[in-house]
Protein backbone atom coordinates (compact mmCIF):
# COMPACT_ATOMS: atom_id res chain seq x y z
CA UNK A 1 0.00 0.00 0.00
CA UNK A 2 1.17 3.44 -1.26
CA UNK A 3 1.56 6.18 1.80
CA UNK A 4 4.66 8.01 0.39
CA UNK A 5 5.07 9.78 -2.71
CA UNK A 6 7.44 8.00 -5.61
CA UNK A 7 8.00 10.62 -7.88
CA UNK A 8 10.27 13.65 -7.83
CA UNK A 9 9.23 17.16 -8.26
CA UNK A 10 10.58 17.56 -11.68
CA UNK A 11 8.62 14.47 -12.70
CA UNK A 12 5.36 15.20 -11.74
CA UNK A 13 6.09 18.52 -13.35
CA UNK A 14 6.91 16.91 -15.99
CA UNK A 15 3.50 15.12 -15.73
CA UNK A 16 1.46 17.71 -15.28
CA UNK A 17 2.81 19.00 -18.43
CA UNK A 18 2.37 16.29 -20.63
CA UNK A 19 -1.20 16.22 -19.64
CA UNK A 20 -2.06 19.87 -20.06
CA UNK A 21 -5.46 19.50 -17.58
CA UNK A 22 -6.59 22.57 -15.61
CA UNK A 23 -5.81 21.85 -12.05
CA UNK A 24 -7.40 24.33 -9.06
CA UNK A 25 -5.38 25.37 -6.32
CA UNK A 26 -7.40 24.93 -2.89
CA UNK A 27 -6.77 25.95 0.51
CA UNK A 28 -8.90 24.43 3.86
CA UNK A 29 -9.16 24.04 7.49
CA UNK A 30 -11.20 23.32 10.16
CA UNK A 31 -10.46 22.55 14.14
CA UNK A 32 -11.65 19.10 15.05
CA UNK A 33 -11.17 16.42 17.58
CA UNK A 34 -9.51 13.88 15.58
CA UNK A 35 -8.58 10.31 17.59
CA UNK A 36 -5.86 8.31 15.75
CA UNK A 37 -4.03 11.36 13.83
CA UNK A 38 -1.74 8.70 11.75
CA UNK A 39 -4.75 5.99 10.75
CA UNK A 40 -6.11 9.73 9.69
CA UNK A 41 -3.06 10.84 7.86
CA UNK A 42 -3.07 7.46 6.28
CA UNK A 43 -6.53 7.51 4.82
CA UNK A 44 -5.87 10.91 3.40
CA UNK A 45 -3.30 10.15 1.38
CA UNK A 46 -4.25 6.72 0.08
CA UNK A 47 -7.51 8.39 -1.63
CA UNK A 48 -6.45 11.60 -2.50
CA UNK A 49 -3.03 9.89 -3.74
CA UNK A 50 -5.85 8.26 -5.84
CA UNK A 51 -7.66 11.48 -7.43
CA UNK A 52 -3.88 13.10 -8.25
CA UNK A 53 -4.24 15.23 -5.50
CA UNK A 54 -0.94 17.48 -4.78
CA UNK A 55 0.00 19.53 -2.01
CA UNK A 56 0.83 19.85 2.10
CA UNK A 57 -1.42 19.29 4.70
CA UNK A 58 -1.09 18.89 8.35
CA UNK A 59 -3.25 16.76 10.50
CA UNK A 60 -2.51 16.99 14.18
CA UNK A 61 -5.26 16.17 17.12
CA UNK A 62 -7.16 19.74 17.16
CA UNK A 63 -7.69 19.52 13.46
CA UNK A 64 -6.50 19.88 9.99
CA UNK A 65 -4.59 22.41 7.74
CA UNK A 66 -4.96 21.83 4.37
CA UNK A 67 -3.25 24.03 0.94
CA UNK A 68 -3.89 21.89 -2.68
CA UNK A 69 -3.49 21.22 -6.17
CA UNK A 70 -6.60 19.25 -7.44
CA UNK A 71 -7.60 18.27 -11.28
CA UNK A 72 -10.35 19.88 -12.14
CA UNK A 73 -11.96 17.22 -13.28
CA UNK A 74 -11.66 15.41 -10.14
CA UNK A 75 -12.81 18.22 -8.15
CA UNK A 76 -16.04 16.89 -7.67
CA UNK A 77 -14.85 13.28 -6.13
CA UNK A 78 -12.58 15.31 -4.27
CA UNK A 79 -15.34 17.24 -2.95
CA UNK A 80 -17.67 13.87 -2.09
CA UNK A 81 -15.01 12.69 -0.06
CA UNK A 82 -14.50 15.24 1.63
CA UNK A 83 -18.03 15.40 2.13
CA UNK A 84 -18.17 11.77 3.62
CA UNK A 85 -16.00 12.85 6.73
CA UNK A 86 -18.32 13.99 9.35
CA UNK A 87 -16.18 17.15 10.48
CA UNK A 88 -15.16 18.00 6.98
CA UNK A 89 -18.66 18.03 5.26
CA UNK A 90 -19.11 21.04 3.56
CA UNK A 91 -16.24 22.65 4.76
CA UNK A 92 -15.11 26.20 3.35
CA UNK A 93 -12.86 25.60 0.23
CA UNK A 94 -10.69 28.52 -0.47
CA UNK A 95 -10.06 28.31 -4.50
CA UNK A 96 -7.14 30.64 -5.52
CA UNK A 97 -8.03 33.72 -7.49
CA UNK A 98 -5.00 33.04 -9.71
CA UNK A 99 -4.89 30.00 -10.47
CA UNK A 100 -1.17 27.56 -11.64
CA UNK A 101 -1.20 24.06 -12.35
CA UNK A 102 2.24 23.41 -10.93
CA UNK A 103 1.28 25.19 -7.47
CA UNK A 104 2.01 21.76 -5.98
CA UNK A 105 4.36 19.15 -7.10
CA UNK A 106 4.45 16.54 -4.43
CA UNK A 107 1.45 15.08 -1.90
CA UNK A 108 2.62 15.55 1.94
CA UNK A 109 0.11 14.46 4.49
CA UNK A 110 2.09 15.25 7.81
CA UNK A 111 1.04 14.50 11.56
CA UNK A 112 2.01 17.42 13.62
CA UNK A 113 0.78 18.32 16.89
CA UNK A 114 -0.86 21.34 15.83
CA UNK A 115 -2.54 22.86 12.61
CA UNK A 116 -1.08 26.30 13.36
CA UNK A 117 2.22 26.45 15.62
CA UNK A 118 1.53 29.27 17.99
CA UNK A 119 3.75 28.20 21.40
CA UNK A 120 0.32 27.98 23.81
CA UNK A 121 0.30 25.26 26.43
CA UNK A 122 -3.02 27.24 28.19
CA UNK A 123 -5.11 24.06 28.82
CA UNK A 124 -7.83 26.14 29.84
CA UNK A 125 -8.14 28.00 26.38
CA UNK A 126 -10.42 26.47 24.34
CA UNK A 127 -9.72 26.98 20.67
CA UNK A 128 -14.14 26.29 19.70
CA UNK A 129 -14.82 29.55 21.65
CA UNK A 130 -13.86 32.09 18.85
CA UNK A 131 -14.79 35.57 17.38
CA UNK A 132 -17.34 36.44 15.37
CA UNK A 133 -16.72 35.60 11.76
CA UNK A 134 -17.73 38.64 9.30
CA UNK A 135 -18.08 38.65 5.42
CA UNK A 136 -16.25 41.20 3.20
CA UNK A 137 -19.29 44.02 3.18
CA UNK A 138 -19.16 43.91 7.53
CA UNK A 139 -15.29 44.02 7.34
CA UNK A 140 -15.20 46.83 5.04
CA UNK A 141 -17.64 48.61 7.65
CA UNK A 142 -16.08 47.74 10.44
CA UNK A 143 -12.74 49.02 10.00
CA UNK A 144 -13.90 52.00 8.55
CA UNK A 145 -15.13 52.68 12.23
CA UNK A 146 -13.05 54.60 14.81
CA UNK A 147 -13.53 52.36 17.35
CA UNK A 148 -12.17 49.43 15.80
CA UNK A 149 -8.63 48.03 15.95
CA UNK A 150 -7.62 46.46 12.91
CA UNK A 151 -4.40 43.61 13.33
CA UNK A 152 -2.96 41.73 10.72
CA UNK A 153 -2.50 38.47 11.62
CA UNK A 154 0.35 37.30 9.29
CA UNK A 155 3.97 37.60 9.28
CA UNK A 156 6.47 40.86 8.09
CA UNK A 157 7.49 39.11 4.55
CA UNK A 158 3.50 38.53 4.23
CA UNK A 159 2.32 41.93 5.32
CA UNK A 160 5.38 43.65 3.50
CA UNK A 161 3.96 42.99 0.11
CA UNK A 162 0.38 43.49 0.92
CA UNK A 163 -2.02 44.66 3.41
CA UNK A 164 -5.45 46.33 4.38
CA UNK A 165 -5.47 50.43 5.25
CA UNK A 166 -4.64 51.21 8.82
CA UNK A 167 -3.94 47.85 9.91
CA UNK A 168 -1.18 46.85 12.42
CA UNK A 169 1.19 45.05 10.77
CA UNK A 170 3.76 43.42 13.48
CA UNK A 171 7.01 43.16 12.79
CA UNK A 172 7.29 39.23 13.29
CA UNK A 173 9.01 36.36 11.80
CA UNK A 174 6.12 34.01 13.39
CA UNK A 175 2.51 33.65 14.22
CA UNK A 176 3.26 32.39 18.03
CA UNK A 177 5.40 35.39 18.18
CA UNK A 178 2.43 37.92 17.36
CA UNK A 179 -0.14 36.51 20.14
CA UNK A 180 1.93 38.11 23.09
CA UNK A 181 2.68 41.13 21.11
CA UNK A 182 -0.79 42.36 20.16
CA UNK A 183 -2.51 41.32 23.63
CA UNK A 184 -0.06 43.95 25.52
CA UNK A 185 -0.12 46.69 22.55
CA UNK A 186 -3.95 46.12 23.07
CA UNK A 187 -3.91 45.44 26.78
CA UNK A 188 -5.92 48.82 27.38
CA UNK A 189 -8.81 48.12 25.06
CA UNK A 190 -9.81 44.72 25.94
CA UNK A 191 -13.49 46.80 26.44
CA UNK A 192 -13.33 49.70 24.79
CA UNK A 193 -12.46 48.55 20.84
CA UNK A 194 -13.41 46.41 18.69
CA UNK A 195 -10.34 43.99 17.72
CA UNK A 196 -11.14 42.86 13.92
CA UNK A 197 -8.37 40.45 12.62
CA UNK A 198 -7.46 38.68 8.91
CA UNK A 199 -4.85 36.84 7.55
CA UNK A 200 -4.32 34.48 4.10
CA UNK A 201 -7.33 31.99 4.74
CA UNK A 202 -8.62 32.69 8.24
CA UNK A 203 -6.75 29.67 10.38
CA UNK A 204 -4.72 31.69 12.13
CA UNK A 205 -7.16 34.28 12.89
CA UNK A 206 -9.46 31.15 14.36
CA UNK A 207 -7.34 30.75 16.72
CA UNK A 208 -6.25 34.02 17.52
CA UNK A 209 -9.94 34.92 17.78
CA UNK A 210 -10.17 32.53 20.22
CA UNK A 211 -7.20 33.36 22.05
CA UNK A 212 -7.97 36.62 22.71
CA UNK A 213 -11.63 36.15 23.97
CA UNK A 214 -9.33 33.63 26.31
CA UNK A 215 -8.13 37.23 27.18
CA UNK A 216 -10.57 39.16 28.18
CA UNK A 217 -11.04 41.21 24.67
CA UNK A 218 -14.77 41.54 24.52
CA UNK A 219 -15.74 42.56 21.10
CA UNK A 220 -13.41 39.98 18.74
CA UNK A 221 -14.12 39.86 15.09
CA UNK A 222 -12.48 38.03 11.93
CA UNK A 223 -12.30 37.90 8.04
CA UNK A 224 -14.41 34.75 7.00
CA UNK A 225 -11.94 33.18 4.50
CA UNK A 226 -9.60 35.45 5.01
CA UNK A 227 -7.73 37.78 2.36
CA UNK A 228 -8.62 35.23 -0.27
CA UNK A 229 -12.27 34.79 0.48
CA UNK A 230 -12.52 38.85 0.52
CA UNK A 231 -11.30 39.24 -2.70
CA UNK A 232 -13.83 36.74 -4.10
CA UNK A 233 -16.78 38.70 -2.56
CA UNK A 234 -14.94 41.83 -3.17
CA UNK A 235 -15.35 40.56 -7.12
CA UNK A 236 -18.69 39.32 -6.86
CA UNK A 237 -20.61 42.24 -4.91
CA UNK A 238 -18.79 44.95 -6.53
CA UNK A 239 -17.63 46.18 -3.03
CA UNK A 240 -14.85 48.27 -2.49
CA UNK A 241 -11.41 46.92 -2.61
CA UNK A 242 -9.64 48.07 0.84
CA UNK A 243 -6.67 45.52 0.02
CA UNK A 244 -3.51 47.13 -1.35
CA UNK A 245 -0.91 45.00 -3.02
CA UNK A 246 -0.37 41.27 -3.44
CA UNK A 247 -1.56 38.32 -0.72
CA UNK A 248 0.66 36.29 0.12
CA UNK A 249 0.48 32.64 -0.52
CA UNK A 250 2.19 29.48 0.21
CA UNK A 251 2.83 27.83 -2.76
CA UNK A 252 5.19 28.16 -6.34
CA UNK A 253 3.21 30.83 -7.00
CA UNK A 254 4.23 33.17 -3.73
CA UNK A 255 1.69 35.70 -4.13
CA UNK A 256 -1.75 36.73 -5.86
CA UNK A 257 -2.55 39.93 -7.65
CA UNK A 258 -4.99 41.82 -4.97
CA UNK A 259 -4.69 45.77 -6.42
CA UNK A 260 -2.35 47.49 -9.17
CA UNK A 261 -0.56 48.87 -5.77
CA UNK A 262 2.71 47.63 -4.96
CA UNK A 263 3.88 48.75 -1.55
CA UNK A 264 7.59 47.04 -1.39
CA UNK A 265 10.82 47.16 -2.61
CA UNK A 266 13.35 45.06 -4.01
CA UNK A 267 15.71 44.22 -1.22
CA UNK A 268 18.63 44.60 -3.52
CA UNK A 269 18.54 48.05 -5.08
CA UNK A 270 15.02 49.76 -3.48
CA UNK A 271 13.44 50.15 -6.50
CA UNK A 272 9.44 49.12 -6.18
CA UNK A 273 8.76 45.46 -6.51
CA UNK A 274 6.56 42.70 -4.95
CA UNK A 275 7.92 39.79 -5.85
CA UNK A 276 9.40 37.50 -3.91
CA UNK A 277 12.26 34.82 -4.67
CA UNK A 278 14.24 31.95 -2.90
CA UNK A 279 18.16 32.44 -3.29
CA UNK A 280 19.03 30.17 -6.23
CA UNK A 281 22.29 29.03 -4.26
CA UNK A 282 20.99 25.63 -2.55
CA UNK A 283 22.95 26.30 0.60
CA UNK A 284 21.08 29.48 1.43
CA UNK A 285 17.46 29.06 -0.27
CA UNK A 286 17.09 32.70 1.60
CA UNK A 287 13.13 34.11 0.55
CA UNK A 288 13.32 37.73 -0.07
CA UNK A 289 11.72 40.16 -2.56
CA UNK A 290 14.35 41.04 -6.22
CA UNK A 291 13.36 42.72 -9.23
CA UNK A 292 13.94 41.03 -12.82
CA UNK A 293 16.93 43.99 -13.17
CA UNK A 294 18.92 42.51 -9.86
CA UNK A 295 17.77 38.92 -10.68
CA UNK A 296 19.63 38.76 -14.18
CA UNK A 297 22.37 40.97 -12.45
CA UNK A 298 23.16 38.15 -9.26
CA UNK A 299 21.88 35.28 -11.46
CA UNK A 300 19.20 34.95 -8.88
CA UNK A 301 20.93 35.05 -6.13
CA UNK A 302 21.01 37.26 -2.70
CA UNK A 303 24.56 38.11 -2.41
CA UNK A 304 27.64 38.22 -4.14
CA UNK A 305 29.32 35.28 -2.22
CA UNK A 306 26.05 32.69 -2.70
CA UNK A 307 26.46 34.13 -6.75
CA UNK A 308 29.88 33.15 -6.77
CA UNK A 309 28.67 29.61 -5.26
CA UNK A 310 25.83 29.22 -7.50
CA UNK A 311 27.95 29.68 -11.04
CA UNK A 312 30.28 26.56 -9.67
CA UNK A 313 29.82 23.23 -11.35
CA UNK A 314 26.90 21.28 -9.64
CA UNK A 315 29.41 18.69 -8.20
CA UNK A 316 31.56 21.12 -6.57
CA UNK A 317 28.63 22.69 -4.85
CA UNK A 318 27.51 19.55 -3.67
CA UNK A 319 30.80 19.04 -2.31
CA UNK A 320 30.64 22.57 -0.02
CA UNK A 321 27.27 21.53 1.30
CA UNK A 322 28.28 18.10 2.10
CA UNK A 323 28.34 17.50 5.90
CA UNK A 324 26.96 21.23 6.55
CA UNK A 325 23.39 22.16 8.12
CA UNK A 326 21.17 23.97 6.08
CA UNK A 327 21.68 27.95 6.93
CA UNK A 328 19.10 29.17 9.36
CA UNK A 329 18.65 32.06 6.41
CA UNK A 330 16.10 29.90 5.02
CA UNK A 331 14.10 30.73 8.26
CA UNK A 332 14.75 34.37 8.69
CA UNK A 333 12.85 35.78 5.33
CA UNK A 334 14.48 38.43 4.32
CA UNK A 335 16.05 39.56 7.34
CA UNK A 336 20.02 38.56 6.05
CA UNK A 337 22.25 41.45 6.64
CA UNK A 338 23.34 41.26 2.69
CA UNK A 339 20.06 42.50 1.78
CA UNK A 340 20.81 46.32 1.79
CA UNK A 341 16.84 47.30 1.81
CA UNK A 342 15.29 44.99 3.36
CA UNK A 343 12.15 46.00 5.76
Amino acid sequence: MQLYNTLSAIERAALIEEAGKERLTISFYTYAHIGNTTIFRNHLFIHWNEMDVLGRIYVAHEGINAQLSVPAENFNVFKAHLDSISFLENVRLNIAIEQDNLSFLKLKVKVRNKIVADGLNDHTFDVTNKGIHVDAEKFNELIEDPDTVLVDMRNHYESEIGHFKNAITPDVDTFRDSLDIIEKDLADHKKDKKLVMYCTGGIRCEKASAYYKHKGFEQVYQLEGGIIEYTRQVEQKKLENKFRGKNFVFDHRRGERISEDVIANCHQCGEPCDDHVNCANEACHLLFIQCKSCAEKMNNCCSDACKEVHELPYEEQKALRKGKVVSNKIFKKGRSEVLKFKK
